[in-house]
């Protein structure tokens, strides 16, 4: 068993006047610039522009981000290198695995002490990255830890990639077994809202895309981006005519209910939120994604399942029933299986093709804020927190 060392953080300290301070971004990362932008910064350093890909293809195609065993680079090239190109930007507080190491779940501290999540889950044929866009969230949905956290600030691009690069080497390890020894895909469904970090995680996308050295060669269509329905960004998103998968967090089908459990439905409507995705689908040719939280006797009635299944039916949709995987002290509980079982089958007499999610990491605090809610809590009480086991 390995522990690793809690960093005692509050990222939320407020200044002498009792204002929040505002977090400043980090330092700028290779993985924030294309090649060229690369090739340009090396050379300001003085340093030769093929370093630029010499440089990348150990971080995007190797997997390496410790400058020390980039060994063909000459020892004084490697010191302006990585002051000015590779800074560390996450720093491991707790490493845990579960589901006899099929998922490992990382809690990260910045650089200005905010935390983050990310977790990789394999399986038989793949390996999927599930990564943050933001440190916190506000979209404020009240079963989620965390939106009930707040927002802190966004990530930087290098911050997103960098959470990728890291779960593809511990994929490219072995250390997951029965799986195969590559990422292949990676959903934005960490912390936070992406399409509220709309050029940031474009950006990011754009990089994991990229063929190596300048990206890290995933396919466009084992990406999937989730959104609670910011629609102005939905529809930005379509103009951008790529082919990843988008995933609506709809959660509710009717907007009463709605306007409770994802405030953003108060500007947005039901209607509204849909009728973006299905333009999404439309122009892409991709099947979307909708994700419904299954919460106990709130939003798992039976004719909120047939109100789902009118509105669905004949759409390229899927829907991705979760169940909620609650938070402690939370009032919100996932629904009985039997019930589970009735919604499921009268969204497929509607004609809805519909999954239940597999459900992971509850031993680990797996739903999405529940690591780092609990280590905020540990270490504003002074307290040493759980022992974390990390797989060998």
């Amino acid at each position: 068993m390995t522990i690793l060392p809690v960093i005692p953080t509050n990222p939320d300290t407020p200044d002498a006047v009792g204002t929040r301070r505002r977090s400043a971004m980090p330092p700028r990362h290779l993985a924030d610039l294309d090649l060229a932008g690369r090739r340009a910064a090396v050379t300001e350093l003085g340093e030769p522009a093929f370093r630029a890909k010499q440089i990348s293809t150990h971080y995007f195609g190797r997997l390496v981000r410790d400058v020390d065993a980039m060994t063909d680079l000459p020892a004084a090239s490697r010191a302006r290198l990585v002051d000015d190109l590779l800074p560390t930007l996450l720093t491991p507080v707790r490493e845990m695995a579960c589901d006899d190491g099929a998922t490992r779940k990382t809690l990260w501290k910045l650089h200005d002490g905010a935390m983050v999540e990310s977790v990789l889950m394999g399986y038989p044929d793949r390996i999927t990255a599930c990564v943050s866009s933001q440190a916190g969230c506000g979209m404020a949905c009240p079963f989620c830890a965390t939106g009930q956290a707040g927002l802190t600030r966004n990530l930087s691009v290098a911050e997103i990639v960098d959470q990728v690069v890291y779960l593809a080497g511990v994929a490219a390890s072995g250390a997951v077994t029965g799986s195969p020894p590559r990422l292949s895909r990676v959903v934005f469904m960490g912390m936070g809202e992406p399409l509220a970090n709309y050029p940031r995680v474009l950006a990011a996308v754009r990089r994991l895309t990229a063929p190596a050295p300048e990206g890290l060669g995933l396919a466009q269509r084992h990406i999937t981006v989730s959104t609670v329905g910011l629609v102005p960004a939905m529809r930005r998103l379509i103009a951008e005519e790529l082919q990843v998968t988008l995933a609506l967090s709809l959660h509710a089908p009717d907007d009463d209910l709605r306007d409770e459990l994802v405030p953003v439905n108060q500007r947005w409507k039901v209607a509204e939120v849909l009728g973006a995705a299905f333009d999404y689908a439309a122009q892409t040719g991709r099947r979307i994604s909708i994700e419904y939280a299954l919460i106990r006797d709130v939003n798992d009635q039976p004719w909120r399942a047939d109100l789902l299944g009118r509105l669905l039916h004949g759409k390229l949709a899927h829907v991705n029933l979760i169940p909620l995987n609650p938070t402690p002290g939370s009032k919100w509980d996932a629904s009985p299986k039997p019930v589970e079982r009735e919604f499921v089958a009268r969204l497929r007499a509607a004609g809805v093709a519909t999954t239940v999610r597999d459900t992971r990491g509850r031993e680990i605090d797996g739903a999405c804020g529940q690591l780092a809610a609990s280590e905020l809590t540990e270490a504003g009480a002074g307290g040493p927190a759980a022992e974390a086991e990390v797989a060998q």
